[in-house]
This record gives structure tokens, sequence and C-alpha cells, in this order.
């Protein structure tokens, strides 16, 4: 009943603290010692300030819809060189006013977009009550508006994002998608958008990694880790990657077991209970979930 009650109480925060939540890619300073973006009370958590990774975002085409690829990509390309993803994403990152964006019905006698996510990835999917918001719904409703089609938005685990685009329940995945050869089998990556990484989130009170410089050092670090020790990720993502080995990502692995969630609260909300040693997800997400939660402490 208390992991309920806070499970609520998170979800509730995390909804009205979408202002400067996170920071973008050109303002990240990894030089010198690591930082924290929450120094937090030592019942709080923080995230280690050195990139992990190195990936890119994309959307998921359905395979058989060339054109809507094309489509996709030449919407990139214009909203790139006329400033408005710049400004999309000021409105997450620099403190400026997010725009709320609604679904319809979907209507098989409609000519409709419909697009696959997993609303509990803020700042890029998330809700407001039955209201979207987040980079990747803006980019969403103006691609809808582009293309002369209804919106539709399918909210579903992040696992059967890409899956359901491949299984044509849907047009197109828009989730926060890293790149990556396995999805590649479900669907059509448009040219890529977003710079992302994944970090780590510690409790507050945790030192380990407060003189690391730069990735290798954290990694040296997690590698000291033993197969009892547990580290929380989102299923899917590229943290579980990260953990477990990928030799298409070319990550060794680490030897703590990889617990996966269906979103990166619910693996913090276990590293508060006491239940993980670290968190490992992407940067923009941690910074969001970690100042939501220290707010609450």
């Amino acid at each position: 009943m208390k992991k309920k009650l806070f499970a609520l109480v998170l979800a509730s925060v995390m909804a009205v603290s979408m202002t400067a939540c996170g920071e973008s890619k050109s303002a990240s300073d990894n030089s010198g010692s690591a930082k924290s973006d929450s120094a937090g009370s030592s019942k709080g958590v923080k995230v280690i300030d050195i990139d992990l990774t190195n990936e890119e975002y994309a959307f998921g085409v359905d395979k058989d819809q060339e054109e809507l690829l094309t489509q996709v990509n030449d919407f990139i390309g214009k909203i790139k060189e006329d400033g408005t993803l710049d400004d999309i994403c000021q409105k997450y990152f620099g403190g400026g006013e997010p725009t709320a964006v609604k679904s319809a019905q979907l209507d098989t006698s409609k000519d409709q977009l419909v697009v696959a996510t997993n609303a509990a990835f803020e700042p890029f999917e998330y809700t407001k009550g039955e209201d979207y918001y987040g980079i990747d719904m803006e980019i969403a409703s103006m691609l809808a508006d582009e293309l002369g089609q209804e919106l539709v938005i399918q909210n579903m685990d992040f696992d059967a994002v890409c899956l359901s685009v491949g299984q044509h329940k849907c047009d197109i995945a828009m989730a926060g998608l890293t790149v990556n050869e396995e999805r590649q089998e479900y669907v059509n990556f448009s040219d890529t958008y977003y710079q992302a990484s994944q970090r780590l989130i510690v409790k507050a009170d945790d030192t380990t990694f407060d003189d690391c410089k730069e990735a290798a050092d954290v990694e040296a670090l997690l590698q000291k880790t033993t197969s009892s020790d547990k580290i929380g990720v989102q299923a899917g993502t590229t943290a579980q990657y990260y953990i477990e080995g990928s030799d298409d990502w070319d990550f060794a692995g680490l030897p703590a077991e990889c617990v996966q969630y269906k979103n990166g609260s619910l693996a913090v909300q276990d590293l508060v209970n006491g239940n993980l040693k670290y968190v490992i997800i992407d940067a923009a997400p941690a910074a969001c979930i970690t100042e939501a939660i220290n707010a609450m402490q």
C-alpha cells in the first residue's frame, strides 16, 4: 500500500515538474570531475553528469509505407533548418511553455496518422490528464498537420512500440527511439533528430563516482559490481544492453544483475526504496525523474 501511494504521489509530481527538467545536449559539460544534476538530501537521488553512451534518436516508420518515410525525412529536415525543432526542445530544456497535444479516436474510415508511443518518457512523451506533452508529441502533431491527417496516439509499453508498427497496427513509432539493428527488423528508421545518452542515477549520499572525469572512469567502477548488485533500467532501452552486454552495440556488459521496469520512474522509486544499487536511463528523463523525486524529500 505504501509503494502504491508513493507511485501515485510521484506521478502527480512528475506531471507538474516539467519546467527546465533537463538540459540540452549543447549545454552539457562533461569536463572535470563528475557533477550531479541534483544534490538532494541523503534520502534523495542524483544523476552522475557523465554520458555513458552516445546515441541518436529517430522515428520508426512502417516498412510498407515508403512514401511516409520520405515525408517524415523531409519534415525532419524542414524543422531542423527553420529552427522549429530547436524551439520545441527549448520548451522542455529552456523553461518554455509546453504545448498540449490531443489525440483523436482511432477510426479506420478516416485519414489518420497513427503514432505508437510510450508516454512515460518525459520530456519526450508524457501525459497530463487526457493530453499528451513532450518533444516527440509536439513533432507528431506538427507532422500530422503537415500531412493533412488526423493525429491518433496509441500509448503502450515501450517494448511494444516498434512491434506495433511492424505489425501494421500503427504508422510510426515516436518514443525516444535509439537507432539499432534489432528495432530495424520491425521498422524503417527516419533520419535522426536528437543526440542522446545514458546516465547513471545513484543515491544522493553515494560518493563512489564523485572523482570520475569521463565515461571510462564510471564504467571501471561499474565493472566492480557483483552479481548480487542490481541496476534498474527501463525495459528494452539502451541501458539494458549496456548492462547485459551486446555485440551490436559493442557493450561488454556489467557483472551486476539488470532489473527491468516498465518506465524509469519505477526504477528510481525502487532505488529510493533500497531495492537497487543504481539506475541507468536516458539523460533527459533522468533529470526529470530525479527532480521530481527530490522535490518530495
